[in-house]
């Protein structure tokens, strides 16, 4: 009989725990999330992991923890059917619902884009932000200070801090928003990136990834030049040379650049002149896209110290400097 009472409670104590296992696993698929406010805006980058598509939910406000959808994901096989898109949630939605949202690829069908292209300056980028007839204008009477405030930002200058990609949002959306996710989708690319840096790498930090990586961008003429031109700068770092690249010069100029890049322009002397200053200028001079990123992240392949444009849109590389006054003559001085 003892023997029997003991099974019996046993299997009482079995059910138990299945039962709470159960009601926990239940809460956490079908009870609503928690939002501070509604509606939000998010969106899954393309080609995006589980892990990271989870993160950008976090930054967004979806997602309080992340452990309990990615397990959610991998035990229904959704985990590799997320879409890409931007998204609204105009309602609470538990968890079950929001990665059926996103496996469905149930966009917010009244979204308009913006084309962030690389390349451009923060100047140039509120200019196009302030000019777009769909969004809703937060930011114009904003100093830059209080524009990064505004977002979340931690850094002192905005310069080269939003991601160049084509951000989709709904009519009326607050510009601040589509700065909050460039910003957010630059810092998740470059961490990413400086994570998978050779850990030989000369630069001290992913800022200073960031400001390289804008002079790669502004010197590049030809995407299949871009490592090369990264390899030469970061080559010039590690001997203690200055970098001596136009376009830092023509952005320390500011409104005083008419077009010409004058001798004496290159002698005057401004925070961002690499022909009278060593190492990195104090900021970014322009936004840089991904693969800028990836070039300045490794060690330098090659011996090259100067390059200069054949004017076919690819540059030609040198080791030497007498090397280099040789392609100048070939490529620049025979062209005048």
């Amino acid at each position: 009989m003892m023997r029997r009472t003991n099974k019996l409670n046993v299997i009482r104590s079995v059910l138990i725990a299945l039962a709470l296992i159960l009601a926990f696993i239940s809460y956490h698929l079908f009870s609503n999330l928690s939002f501070d406010k509604l509606p939000i805006e998010f969106e899954v980058d393309q080609g995006s992991s589980l892990k990271h598509t989870t993160a950008k939910l976090k930054q967004a406000g979806v997602l309080e923890s992340d452990w309990a959808f990615i397990l959610l994901a991998r035990v229904t096989g959704k985990a590799k059917r997320i879409k890409f898109g931007n998204y609204l949630l105009e309602k609470p939605v538990s968890r079950y619902e929001l990665l059926e949202m996103i496996s469905e690829g149930r966009t917010d069908q009244s979204q308009i884009q913006i084309r962030i292209i690389e390349g451009i300056t923060f100047k140039e980028l509120r200019k196009q932000m302030d000019a777009h007839p769909k969004l809703r204008h937060d930011s114009s009477a904003m100093t830059e200070a209080e524009l990064l405030q505004s977002i979340g930002a931690t850094e002192q200058a905005a310069e080269g801090l939003f991601f160049p990609d084509t951000y989709y949002f709904s009519t009326g959306s607050s510009d601040l928003s589509v700065y909050k996710r460039a910003y957010q989708t630059l810092h998740s690319h470059l961490e990413a990136a400086w994570q998978q840096r050779d850990p030989k790498s000369l630069l001290s930090s992913p800022y200073d990834a960031l400001i390289l990586a804008s002079i790669v961008e502004k010197e590049t003429g030809r995407a299949s030049d871009r490592p090369m031109i990264a390899t030469v700068f970061l080559n010039r770092l590690r001997r203690g040379m200055r970098l001596q690249t136009d376009p830092t010069v023509i952005y320390g100029m500011g409104d005083a650049f008419d077009g010409n890049l004058r001798r004496r322009d290159l002698t005057a002397d401004t925070p961002y002149n690499t022909y009278t200053r060593y190492g990195l200028p104090p900021t970014p001079i322009a936004l840089p896209g991904l693969e800028s990123i990836q070039a300045v992240m490794h060690v330098p392949v090659g011996k090259q110290l100067y390059f200069v444009a054949k004017g076919d849109g690819t540059s030609h590389f040198s080791h030497s400097l007498i090397e280099h006054n040789q392609a100048v003559i070939q490529y620049q001085l025979k062209r005048k």
